[in-house]
């Protein structure tokens, strides 16, 4: 069996990684595209806060947060260790009070069965501030200490040249899809017919584009996301927790004095590649606002990504019905390095004949 995977994102990458794994011949195809969401993200691994109730899709959401121990413990033993993964837990605010005791009665409720979550517990503002220190004086919080961070880019490539090491081949190229006699066919750049008995397409925002000559009309379209980078020189970083104000933005920290401030939600851009004053101003106000400590950070640069983003919060992902040979893997959106790399398996299942572990009709694709 021979599979081609178009896109080697977060998603993407896992599908290869999974594939590779058990022994089928992959190719990846990826064109490194300017603004790959995978590339721009800040991921946060901490599902149980979520306002989303939809039960199938936390369900995913979940999963996919259960699923990452097993996942670098994986890629640790095949040599792979900078993943740009932390558990260093997440620490939930709100500056209203009403809407901090919903959040925890919903936290509360889901880790009954997560165990992975962690002993959660209420803390002062006291405590709070002493777990992130730039963080306001007069904000209680929830503390979950299964909480993660990962880095986009570097869990990605990890997975890539794990891939890769198994056996699977990487070329970047601009491909394009045909059909003929009901078959999805992979051409590259060159008008070269590539074998394949499955194409995959993760292709992020860049997807609809390549299956639209198929008389697909895919309902994925980019959303801009500007992050914010800061440095506090000769800060220790390393250990402080995911911050979720219970809003559209976030902060993170990484092992190298660098905290994340994320991040705008633009859509009707297009694939405009730019960090406007706007954005800038959004996001910096965002996270001043409920971090001051921050502002003497340094900015040292601010990240583009163009989020696969659907005409709703579900995931899109299975086979499309009525074209053989043709799966796909998009719509994650705000939640694809939570959901990524267990979608990747998910799809890996589907595209060699098993029943995935998680039911995927709900996530399935409009047929042809």
């Amino acid at each position: 069996m021979r599979v081609v995977v178009i896109g080697a994102g977060i998603l993407g990458s896992s599908v290869a990684y999974h594939l590779a794994m058990n022994g089928i011949e992959v190719e990846i195809i990826d064109e490194v595209h300017q603004g790959k969401a995978t590339l721009a993200g800040a991921g946060i691994v901490s599902p149980w806060a979520t306002k989303v109730t939809d039960p199938e899709w936390y369900k995913l959401y979940g999963a996919g947060a259960r699923y990452y121990a097993e996942l670098v413990e994986g890629l640790t033993r095949r040599g792979e260790t900078d993943l740009g993964y932390g558990r260093v837990g997440a620490l939930v605010v709100a500056e209203d009070r009403n809407e901090l005791n919903a959040a925890e009665q919903r936290i509360q409720s889901r880790i009954v069965d997560a165990p992975e979550a962690g002993d959660v517990r209420r803390v002062s503002a006291k405590e709070a501030k002493q777990l992130f220190p730039p963080l306001r004086d007069d904000l209680d919080g929830i503390y979950i200490p299964g909480g993660a961070r990962v880095d986009g880019r570097l869990l990605a490539a990890a997975m890539t040249r794990a891939a890769v090491a198994m056996g699977a081949t990487l070329r970047h190229d601009h491909v394009s899809l045909d059909l003929q006699d009901g078959r999805v066919r992979c051409i590259d750049s060159n008008g070269s017919l590539i074998e394949a008995d499955e194409v995959v397409v993760t292709a992020g925002a860049w997807a609809s584009q390549i299956l639209r000559p198929l008389g697909l009309e895919h309902p994925v379209r980019p959303q801009r996301g500007q992050i914010v980078h800061l440095r506090l020189a000769g800060v220790e970083t390393r250990s402080w927790p995911v911050l979720l104000p219970m809003t559209s933005h976030y902060m993170l920290a990484f092992d190298d004095s660098r905290v994340v401030i994320g991040a705008t939600r633009e859509d009707n851009t297009g694939f405009d590649y730019r960090v406007t004053a706007s954005g800038q101003a959004e996001v910096l106000n965002a996270g001043l606002a409920i971090a001051p400590g921050l502002a003497t950070g340094t900015i040292i640069e601010t990240r583009i990504g163009f989020r696969p983003a659907g005409d709703s919060f579900k995931p899109i992902l299975g086979r499309v019905a009525g074209l053989d040979g043709l799966i796909i893997g998009n719509g994650l959106g705000a939640s694809g390095l939570s959901i990524g790399p267990y979608a990747g398996r998910l799809l890996s299942q589907i595209c060699m004949g098993e029943k995935p572990e998680i039911d995927t009709a709900p996530y399935a694709p409009a047929s042809a």
